[in-house]
């Protein structure tokens, strides 16, 4: 008879199992790219992480005769939750072998925990951060994900549904070609948005010129961001941190700062993507993983499209297209075959129209899950 468990992940070598079960599990998955394991240690060290000190957490792994098999991770965002005056539970990192009993055991565990933490309902998979990944795939399974998005197998999505989750919140990526030319729409745009004397786009030669920058973006983001279904501002700290670890990976060319009249007004962050070099590494930076990650950047023929806001008094005023515009330029100098938009909202129906004007067309869907919690 088979020893089924699920127990807290309370100990270096538990924490372990939790971080290492994916590459297990996708251990002949094509597609699976894996984390950054020192990126996956900091962010679970709650003397490391910030977000622990106002976030209560649940960290669970699953054994089947002491072999790992699943995992997940339960959230409550007090700050969230204060802010929008809600009682809402988050899971994330949730990997199970395709198995309904132990998903069971898994969900179980982490919806009783908030049901006893006075929680009414569970959204998922969503992590601390806004940044951290989002929603499951549920379309684009032959593609490899972007930076910060979930890969799952197929299987997953049904061991969820018949846990009695719902669909609440799908996502789109769009893949759009690098032009050769500018688009002729785009042409008439940017001759009007160019005669505005007070628009400058900021150039960036070297990592010091963009460091003043990184505060007010973040700062930006804050602002900007309030109302998208699941952010949480950052506090100075967070933004801090978030900054140091952002710059190093920030290419100059891949910034884009619009100001008005000195003031920022929009930024757009892009960057090669990376998949090729992290598999190659196995997710470790060291010895010569990160000269791997390197290398795979340069060659790479694909731009991941990571974040952008623009400053609502400043919206209307064709700073998307100054941003887009130059985004497209760089590419085309680089040599960029296409770029991966990142996740935007389905219901965001502005973005998407820029998006399609572009030529670009959706090739992953990802989807956030709900289910009503009841004592």
């Amino acid at each position: 008879m088979k020893a089924l468990s699920v127990t807290k992940a309370d100990s270096r070598k538990k924490i372990r199992d939790f971080i290492f079960l994916p590459s297990l599990l996708h251990k002949h998955h094509p597609n699976w790219v894996p984390p950054i394991y020192a990126d996956e240690w900091r962010y679970l060290n709650k003397k490391k992480n910030p977000a622990f000190s106002y976030c209560d957490t649940l960290i669970l792994i699953a054994y089947n005769n002491n072999i790992p098999v699943g995992r997940i991770m339960g959230i409550i965002n007090t700050r969230d939750n204060r802010l929008k005056n809600t009682t809402t539970a988050r899971f994330s990192f949730f990997e199970c072998i395709d198995d309904q009993k132990m998903a069971h055991m898994l969900f179980e565990a982490v919806e009783n925990w908030a049901c006893v933490k006075g929680m009414n309902n569970i959204i998922g998979p969503f992590g601390m951060y806004y940044h951290d990944p989002i929603g499951f795939m549920v379309e684009g399974f032959k593609e490899k994900p972007a930076v910060a998005t979930w890969y799952n197998f197929e299987y997953i999505i049904n061991l969820v549904e018949k846990e009695g989750y719902k669909a609440d919140k799908g996502l789109v990526v769009y893949k759009i070609p690098v032009p050769g030319s500018m688009p002729p729409l785009y042409r008439r745009i940017i001759k009007k948005v160019m005669s505005n004397e007070k628009l400058r786009l900021v150039p960036f030669r070297n990592k010091k010129d963009i460091k003043p920058y990184i505060i007010p973006i973040l700062e930006l983001m804050n602002e900007t961001y309030e109302d998208v279904y699941g952010f949480v501002p950052l506090d100075r700290q967070e933004m801090l941190e978030l900054g140091s670890d952002y710059i190093k990976l920030i290419d100059p060319g891949l910034l884009k700062v619009v100001e008005y009249d000195g003031e920022l007004a929009g930024f757009m962050v892009g960057m090669p993507n990376l998949n090729e070099g992290i598999i190659r590494s196995g997710g470790y930076l060291f010895p010569f993983g990160f000269l791997k990650i390197l290398m795979a950047g340069r060659k790479s023929r694909q731009l991941d499209l990571l974040i952008g806001a623009i400053k609502k008094k400043y919206r209307g005023m064709g700073i998307d297209v100054m941003m887009g515009m130059s985004m497209f330029q760089t590419a085309q100098k680089r040599g960029y075959l296409f770029m991966d938009s990142h996740l935007e909202m389905e219901s965001n129906y502005k973005v998407r129209a820029e998006m399609e004007k572009t030529g670009g067309s959706i090739y992953k869907r990802y989807m956030i899950y709900s289910k009503p919690l009841t004592r």
